[in-house]
């Protein structure tokens, strides 16, 4: 579960606060080669937007966005 306080946060966001990414430029590169699905579709975009009760699954590991 990820908490936000915020109406969403971006993938790459999400991607950063589960330490797949280092630092924010690494997002772009990580949407290409990671598999990433958003409420069980394929997902490619660093700014997609997540919001809460979102699913997200990351090579497997799911997380759902809480607010």
């Amino acid at each position: 579960m990820i908490k936000i306080d915020t109406e969403f946060i971006t993938l790459g966001q999400l991607l950063k606060m589960t330490d797949w990414i280092s630092s924010g430029g690494e997002a772009k590169f990580a949407v290409k080669e990671l598999k990433i699905q958003v409420n069980g579709e394929s997902e490619n975009r660093r700014g997609r937007k997540l919001y809460p009760r979102d699913q997200i699954s990351i090579e497997d590991k799911r997380y759902t966005i809480e607010r």
